[in-house]
């Protein structure tokens, strides 16, 4: 009998791995599938603005090696300043795409570079489902952990920064990020160095791979500072956390980007701080046994007092000498959402650091919004070191948290929803529940093989460190051998992480019996939600976030479909129509693609490094055309490049983002530059006919509506207007002086202007060329060898003086 029950346990564990298997591969492939609309219905291209260089710059790499890209001057940017690539990026996205590249290629499978950097962030998008099934599996069960893979392959809110084509840093990043977590989480379940040293290795590839890092050496510190507070610190926190601090500090810091920065800037101190704080509680432990109560509590008050006071003024006292950065603005900005706004515009000029509106949440999130608090109370309820991390974490990064809080509320919900009372109570009644009251009496363990899978749940919901097999089940600890009739043999559960009748908190299966139409109804309903969230993040993938920037869709009157892709036309343009040499001014929005695609020297572009040259650009754009011409001849432009959608209704143009060019040369030209004097009499921003002077003659209004007054965009609509701002134009008829239309698109998207050299010399009137004396005076008059007469200004006049005598 102990050999069969054996195979069956066997055959039960084998078909759970089997189907946990099964289950992540779908999950991969779901995700991975659902990020292709973009390709489908466009081509292979890199979407947005950043994923452009990133393209580029890993082009570069993988063409001249990975040693001369670190050291690759790019001449292309922010002319005539130019910028250092290696010690200005992020390398781990390029290494990443580098690597899959060679290891293909010595394969011998030859694809092209764009198109591993096309499909990478759907790639990664599985690795970070099952990162997230280790991860909730570790906080709660694999069951939960099912769930959450589910809920982020497909969650809007992750699948907005992993489309196919979406080449930027959290493709990648937000793999290590949970792939960090979860090895943290393990380090501190176990205390192992070897757990603390991979989540340190982790950790620098989350710092290659993404400046979001600094969550992480935040967050981390952030959850062993709670453990301490609420007295959970133990030395399986003490040797994870100073593990993972040294080693990960000492690694972040061979990234050039990132250097001394650890050391030598505000957001790393915290970390700093608690690992210092550790070494002190740590030290307190081990004095506590070896000193009376009295003395220990003025040991531990005063000693803690002590420390405290030495780091709060050693920390003031670098910052007051330079040699610790104080917070940037970007951390003022996380916390007060109206700091950027104020003092760092190009900060607040960022879309992706605008407030998020409480509509979006329900758009990225849809019922994992609302589900997840639920998973919150349970590991309140269930409180233990892991779940105080989940808890902690919920402040600083949102979907991926909410999936895994949600994946372990419907879990929990299914489980108790799901359970066949019947069948416990058949098997909890008997003579057989005699024998086995003892023996849980003297051991604590059901002795009967159907209950050795609720022990695994118990054991795992209860945190008594069970350990993993291969196939991710848990050993218990030995149960006496007994026998039991051959004519009754207990069925064993296929699925023991789903153990019908077993809650995580250890209630008895006759607890609170559910009636089955109850469980019918709330099994219904549960099904509906996930079905909707399913169709939801389906359309929301499709329709919002499987469009390239650079190609736009647009729709007819019969339902057909019609592609702009102005963006493109006017980049191929300046490709082959302006010499190499040529430089483009722009907003900074467009250098990454005007680099990539046209191959042009920019002045500026999204890397936003240097505020100083972009508020210039702006200056040039909100001054009158002869102060912009100026400007435009110190920074030797050639061709000036706007976007402008009054004609097809694009509300991304220049015009809409007009003020933040003021509000950006404002800061840094306060004098010439004045938001107020763009603005209406009532106070609006306006382009129509009330619009103040300043607007109508500054540079950016002439080049967006040059020879657009005479233009007529419906049948029914007026010369001059303007679709996206729904009314017409102030100015129509605009006169150029120092630049002169080049290109325009087809839809007029993309207007490109020439910047006119200046004339040799400026003619001068043959009236006028006689030089006519100042205040009056009169000039003497010389008569030339030829006998023509002229005039002598400031006549000198001699002085006689007397001969030096000699002696």
């Amino acid at each position: 009998m102990s050999s069969k029950s054996g195979l069956l346990r066997g055959n039960s564990l084998g078909l759970t791995s089997l189907l946990t298997f099964v289950i992540l591969a779908l999950a991969w492939f779901v995700g991975f599938a659902s990020r292709l609309f973009a390709i489908v219905r466009f081509e292979s291209i890199i979407h947005e603005f950043d994923p452009w260089f990133n393209y580029r710059a890993t082009a570069h790499m993988v063409e001249h090696g990975f040693y001369n890209f670190l050291n690759w001057f790019d001449e292309r940017a922010w002319y005539p300043l130019g910028r250092i690539v290696g010690g200005t990026v992020y390398p781990g996205l390029m290494v990443t795409s580098g690597l899959i590249h060679h290891v293909l290629d010595v394969l011998n499978f030859p694809v092209h570079i764009r198109d591993i950097c096309v499909f990478l962030a759907p790639t990664f998008s599985g690795l970070t489902a099952i990162a997230t099934y280790f991860l909730t599996k570790e906080l709660w069960s694999a069951g939960a952990g099912l769930f959450a893979t589910a809920f982020i392959a497909i969650s809007p809110g992750y699948t907005s920064r992993s489309v196919a084509g979406s080449y930027d840093n959290e493709g990648i990043a937000i793999f290590a990020l949970q792939a960090t977590y979860f090895l943290w989480v393990k380090s501190v379940k176990t205390g192992s160095v070897m757990w603390a040293a991979l989540c340190g290795l982790m950790y620098f590839y989350m710092v290659s791979a993404w400046g979001g890092y600094v969550f992480i050496i935040n967050l981390i510190p952030l959850h062993v500072l709670v453990l301490i507070c609420i007295g959970r610190f133990s030395s399986r926190v003490y040797t994870a956390y100073s593990s993972f601090y040294v080693l990960g500090t000492i690694l972040s810091m061979q990234i050039p980007f990132v250097g001394f920065q650890p050391v030598r800037t505000s957001e790393h101190m915290p970390a700093l701080g608690v690992f210092g704080l550790v070494q002190i509680v740590a030290a307190m432990q081990y004095t506590r046994t070896r000193v009376t109560r009295a003395q220990f509590l003025t040991l531990f008050i005063g000693g803690l007092s002590v420390a405290l006071g030495v780091g709060l003024v050693g920390y003031l006292s670098l910052v007051w000498g330079g040699y610790v950065a104080p917070f940037s603005g970007r951390f003022y900005s996380l916390w007060d959402t109206g700091y950027a706004k104020i003092h760092i515009p190009i900060i607040a000029s960022v879309s992706e650091h605008q407030p998020t509106t409480w509509v979006s949440f329900f758009f990225d999130l849809h019922i994992t919004a609302a589900v997840f608090p639920a998973g919150l109370w349970y590991c309140v309820k269930n409180v233990n070191d892991e779940r105080v991390f989940i808890m902690v974490r919920l402040m600083l990064t949102l979907t991926p948290v909410v999936c895994v809080l949600a994946g372990i509320a419907f879990s929990l919900t299914f489980e108790k929803f799901l359970k066949n009372d019947d069948h416990f109570r058949s098997n909890s009644s008997g003579s057989d529940n005699k024998q086995y009251d003892k023996l849980k009496k003297q051991k604590g363990y059901e002795g009967s093989e159907e209950s050795l899978s609720t022990l695994e749940v118990k054991l795992f919901a209860k945190n008594e460190n069970p350990m993993p097999n291969f196939t991710g089940s848990l050993h218990p600890p030995p149960i006496p051998h007994r026998t039991h009739p051959s004519s009754s043999h207990p069925s064993i559960n296929p699925f023991p992480s789903f153990q019908p009748g077993t809650s995580t908190d250890g209630a008895s299966p006759s607890e609170d019996p559910i009636g089955p139409n109850v469980r019918s109804i709330v099994s219904f309903v549960m099904s509906i939600l996930l079905l909707m969230f399913v169709v939801h993040a389906t359309y929301v993938t499709s329709n919002a976030y499987s469009h390239p920037s650079v190609v736009l869709q647009s729709s007819t009157s019969n339902g057909g479909r019609v592609m702009m892709d102005d963006f493109r036309e006017a980049y191929h343009w300046l490709r082959e129509n302006t010499a190499d040499d040529a430089r483009i001014m722009s907003w900074w929005d467009y250098g990454y693609q005007i680099a990539g695609m046209a191959n042009r020297t920019t002045l500026v572009d999204n890397n936003t490094w240097n505020n100083s040259h972009i508020a210039l650009v702006g200056k040039a754009m909100s001054s009158n055309e002869s102060a912009a011409y100026e400007i435009m001849r110190e920074l030797d432009v050639d061709y000036v490049l706007v976007i402008f959608g009054g004609v097809i209704g694009y509300s991304g143009d220049d015009i809409n983002k007009f003020l933040w060019m003021v509000r950006i040369a404002e800061g840094e030209h306060p004098k010439e530059i004045r938001e107020a004097n763009y603005f209406t009499e009532s106070g609006e921003y306006s382009v129509g006919a009330q619009a103040s002077q300043t607007m109508l003659n500054c540079l950016m209004y002439k080049m967006s509506y040059y020879r657009f007054g005479e233009t007529r965009v419906g049948y029914n609509q007026a010369a001059g207007f303007d679709r996206t701002r729904n009314y017409v134009i102030g100015k129509k008829d605009i006169t150029l002086e120092h630049v002169e239309e080049a290109y325009t698109t087809e839809n007029w998207l993309v207007r490109i202007y020439r910047v006119k050299k200046p004339a040799n010399r400026n003619g001068v009137k043959y009236t006028e060329r006689k030089i006519r004396p100042a205040g009056g005076h009169k000039t003497s008059s010389v008569v030339g060898r030829n006998g023509r007469k002229g005039s002598l200004k400031n006549k000198a006049v001699v002085v006689k003086g007397k001969r030096p005598v000699t002696a």
